[in-house]
C-alpha cells in the first residue's frame, strides 16, 4: 500500500526504517547495506529526505549519521501510515 504514494523503492525503504525505530541512527554504507540498496542511491534518498527535515544529518568523526526527525510535520502520520501498512501485510499472510 505505501508504494502506492512513495513511488522511490529505496526511500520507502528508508522511510520504513527510520518510523518503525524512531531512536535508529546509521551511516550511508550501514544503512545501504541493512536495506540491501546500493550506497549512492540511498545517500541521494538520505540527502532529499534531509532537506525536507524527516531525518537529521550529524558529523561523527569522519562519516554522517542519520536519524529520524521526531518533529518533522508529518513524522506521526508517516509512522502510522507503514504501521498500518506493515500490520495489513502481516495479516494477509497468516
Amino acid at each position: 500500500m505505501l508504494e502506492l504514494f512513495i513511488t522511490s523503492k529505496t526511500r520507502r525503504k528508508i522511510i520504513v526504517v527510520y518510523t518503525k525505530y524512531p531512536d535508529f541512527r546509521m551511516h550511508v554504507r550501514g544503512l545501504a547495506k541493512m536495506i540491501k540498496e546500493d550506497p549512492g542511491n540511498v545517500q541521494r534518498e538520505l540527502k532529499r529526505l534531509a532537506e525536507v527535515g524527516f531525518v537529521i544529518v550529524k558529523d561523527e568523526g569522519n562519516s554522517k549519521v542519520y536519524a529520524a526527525n521526531p518533529r518533522f510535520l508529518l513524522y506521526r502520520e508517516l509512522q502510522g501510515l507503514v504501521l498500518k501498512s506493515q500490520a495489513r501485510r502481516g495479516s494477509r499472510q497468516l
